[in-house]
C-alpha cells in the first residue's frame, strides 16, 4: 500500500485556473461513447435528407420506372385446365399448347404513390364461403362490395392510368392473340428427394469400397477457407418443387371470351387446377393503346 501524503500537497489553487482547462458546460449531443462527432452517412443509419440508398425498394422501384420495365396494364388470375395440341390447317404441324380458365376474375382495390409508394391493381378470382373468411378480409371486400374471392393477388403497373375501376369485371379478351405473356405459377411438388434428382449430382462408385452411400452427396466439403463450416446455399437432399416459377414471353393462341378460356403456346408450371399469374410479357414490345382492349370494352 502507498505511504499518505498531506491533503495540503494536493490543493491548488482554483484562481489560477483558464478557460482552456474547463470544460465546455454547454448542452450538446453525444451520438456515442467513443465519439463526440455526428455519425456518416452508411447504409445502415439512412435518414431523411440524405441521398436515395440503392438497395431500397424505393430506389429499385425507381431503377424500374426509369428503364420502363413496369407493365402498363393489370394482369389477371387464371385457373390451369391442362394442355392440349393445335394443328395448322396448312402445314399439319401440331403445337402443344395450355388451356386457361378465368374464374370472375374481378378488381377488387387499389395500390397508389401516395400512400403505399407504388402503384398496383389487387385482382381476386373464384368464389370463397364467408363463414370460411377472417373479419378482416371480410371487411376488406365488403367496403368494395364486391363477393369474397378464393385468390387474391396484386399487380404492379407503371403509374395512375393502368389503375382500373373497382369492380370491373376482366374477361378473356382482355389479352389479344398474337400477343405475348408471362405466366408465373408454382411448380409441382416432389417431396423429399435425394440430390441425384434434386440436383443432378453424380452420386458415388458402384464398388471400389463403397457400401450403402451410393446415391449419397459425400461429403459437404467444410474447412475449405470458410472456417470449418458449410456455406448457406449448399446443394444438399431436401423438399424438390413447389416453388414460384416464371414462364416469359409464352404466345396467345387462342381466347374464348364466353367460356373464359385463354390458350397459350408451350407448357405452364404447377399442377392442374394450380393458379396462374398472367400478364403482358416484360421483355416484348409493350401492346398500343389503341389496339389494347379497355376495361369498357371487356365489360360489354
Amino acid at each position: 500500500m502507498p505511504p499518505r501524503l498531506p491533503s495540503e500537497a494536493f490543493c491548488l489553487n482554483r484562481s489560477s485556473w483558464t478557460a482552456q482547462f474547463l470544460l465546455d458546460t454547454t448542452t450538446k449531443r453525444f451520438f456515442g461513447i467513443r465519439s463526440l462527432t455526428p455519425p456518416k452517412h452508411t447504409n445502415h443509419n439512412a435518414g431523411p435528407g440524405l441521398p436515395l440508398l440503392k438497395s431500397t425498394p424505393q430506389a429499385a422501384l425507381e431503377r424500374r420506372l426509369k428503364a420502363n420495365t413496369m407493365p402498363l396494364r393489370t394482369g389477371l388470375l387464371a385457373i390451369k385446365k391442362g394442355m392440349t395440341g393445335l394443328y395448322d390447317p396448312e402445314t399439319g404441324k401440331r403445337t402443344p399448347c395450355t388451356v386457361l380458365q378465368l374464374d370472375r376474375c374481378q378488381v377488387v382495390s387499389h395500390k397508389t404513390m401516395d400512400k403505399h409508394g407504388y402503384f398496383a391493381v389487387q385482382v381476386g378470382a373464384g368464389f370463397k364461403k364467408p363463414q370460411r373468411l377472417t373479419k378482416a378480409l371480410l371487411g376488406h371486400f365488403s367496403v368494395n362490395e364486391i363477393a369474397p374471392k378464393r385468390y387474391v393477388h396484386e399487380f404492379r403497373v407503371k403509374d395512375q392510368s393502368g389503375l382500373l375501376e373497382i369492380g370491373s369485371t376482366l374477361s378473356a379478351n382482355w389479352f389479344q392473340v398474337g400477343q405475348f405473356v408471362d405466366a408465373r405459377s408454382n411448380t409441382k411438388g416432389k417431396g423429399f428427394a435425394g440430390v441425384m434428382k434434386r440436383h443432378g449430382f453424380h452420386g458415388q462408385d458402384r464398388s471400389h469400397g463403397v457400401s450403402l452411400t451410393h446415391r449419397s452427396m459425400g461429403s459437404a466439403g467444410p474447412s475449405q477457407g470458410g472456417g470449418s463450416r458449410v456455406y448457406p446455399g449448399k446443394k444438399m437432399a431436401g423438399n424438390m418443387g413447389n416453388v414460384q416459377n416464371t414462364l416469359q414471353n409464352l404466345k396467345v393462341l387462342e381466347v374464348d371470351p364466353v367460356n373464359g378460356i385463354i390458350v397459350v403456346n408451350g407448357s405452364v408450371s404447377g399442377p392442374k387446377g394450380c393458379l396462374v399469374q398472367l400478364q403482358d410479357a416484360l421483355k416484348k414490345p409493350w401492346p398500343t393503346i389503341e389496339s389494347t382492349p379497355q376495361p369498357e370494352t371487356v365489360n360489354q
